[in-house]
């Protein structure tokens, strides 16, 4: 059985641009990414010469300006092309979405010098990104993190440990988030790290439940010096650059828990058309139709809201609040979906012969990263009812 049926989504794309976008992407994961997902990740091989291909395609970049290489497409376009991938295969969909969050803090924060040096490179020359914000003692809590960026004279020196990379060790440039002052989250500014700087260095990539083909290390920084040019925005700035691209990440993430349900509603919607017990197809049973219609209710309703989101966000209104409820809600959705995958195949969805069992082990992850669910809450509750009281 392939690794995805074939993916029937109506998107409603607002110019001919946009839909030879998204068709172009279809392309591309039905061509070079879906047919060797399943023995990539089994073998833990993550795909870089996809990314090389994505970045000829000009889709490394895409919500960024287009004067310094990016697509100009608005993020409810960038973030369907995310759902595409992540639906082919989500070490490649999740890869992209990280990169353009490593990317996020110099398009926006950067000053003119900075983004005309790196940015055409970073968005289209071909490079990877990572972004190094979580460390081994402070993960929800980012705020208390320890890795410290002294100065020294016009350069500065960073000393540290970072973890959860997705990228560490193989990343061309890593978004690095430091103490350079005093406790707590003004203390914290922002550097841009390029990957072969002395004293950096990977630990050997963490093993994982799912996405084994996507790298996740630590990663060390010894004595890294680099010049003061490579500070993005202001001292003290970091945390709250750091959160500004979180927001929009956490759309990224929300865009690829879709895909991972909808390749899992396809996967499961084909089995059970083909599958026959009792003389007839198991598609023809109640109690299956009515799982398969909450299936894909979920998947609807989910894209309804990082949609929702987007373009919020397209528009320059506040979308903290719905980038929250929308990673919360597809990511939740991601992994009681790719279960119930796993339900409707049986025994056969059991086992790695059939591709819902790596969809359920992938869909966890989305419920982590970016901030944990809980996290997710919590943002939600303070925009409804204010800050804890303490």
């Amino acid at each position: 059985m392939p690794d995805r049926a074939p993916q029937g989504v109506d998107r409603r794309l607002p110019t001919e641009e946009a839909r030879e976008l998204l068709a172009l992407v279809r392309e591309i994961a039905g061509r070079e990414i879906a047919p060797r997902a399943a023995e990539e990740e089994a073998e833990g091989r993550f795909p870089r010469e996809l990314f090389a291909l994505l970045s000829d395609s000009g889709l490394l970049g895409l919500p960024y300006d287009s004067d310094h290489g990016g697509g100009d497409q608005p993020y409810a376009v960038y973030l369907q092309v995310l759902e595409e991938l992540a639906a082919a295969r989500l070490t490649v969909g999740l890869g992209v979405s990280v990169h353009s969050l490593s990317c996020h803090a110099l398009a926006n924060f950067g000053t003119d010098e900075q983004r005309a040096a790196h940015l055409p490179a970073m968005l289209g020359g071909g490079l990877l990104g990572a972004y190094c914000l979580s460390e081994p003692t402070s993960g929800s809590d980012a705020a208390s993190l320890r890795t410290k960026a002294v100065r020294d004279g016009d350069s500065w020196v960073l000393d540290g440990t970072k973890a959860w990379i997705t990228h560490g060790g193989i990343a061309d440039f890593y978004t690095v988030m430091a103490r350079t002052g005093g406790e707590g989250p003004k203390g914290i500014t922002a550097f841009l790290v390029p990957g072969g700087a002395e004293g950096l260095s990977a630990a050997p990539p963490e093993r994982k439940m799912g996405m084994k083909g996507s790298p996740t290390a630590q990663l060390h920084l010894d004595g890294v010096r680099i010049p003061d040019a490579r500070r993005i925005g202001a001292e003290g700035q970091g945390f709250a650059i750091a959160l500004s691209a979180l927001d929009s990440g956490r759309l990224g993430i929300a865009a690829c828990a879709v895909g991972v349900a909808q390749a899992a509603l396809d996967a499961a919607v084909a089995y059970a058309r083909e599958r026959r017990q009792f003389g007839r197809p198991i598609a023809d049973f109640q109690g299956l139709r009515f799982l398969l219609a909450d299936m894909a209710t979920g998947i609807e309703a989910g894209r309804a809201l990082y949609l929702e989101a987007a373009r919020l966000r397209d528009e320059g209104r506040p979308f903290g609040r719905q980038a929250a409820m929308a990673k919360l809600f597809c990511s939740d959705a991601a992994m009681r979906i790719t279960t119930d995958a796993v339900q409707v195949l049986g025994g056969y969805g059991y086992t790695a012969d059939f591709p819902v069992e790596r969809y359920m082990r992938e869909a966890k992850v989305l419920q982590i990263v970016e901030g944990t669910n809980q996290i997710q809450r919590m943002v939600i509750a303070r925009h409804l009812v204010g800050p804890e009281s303490h």
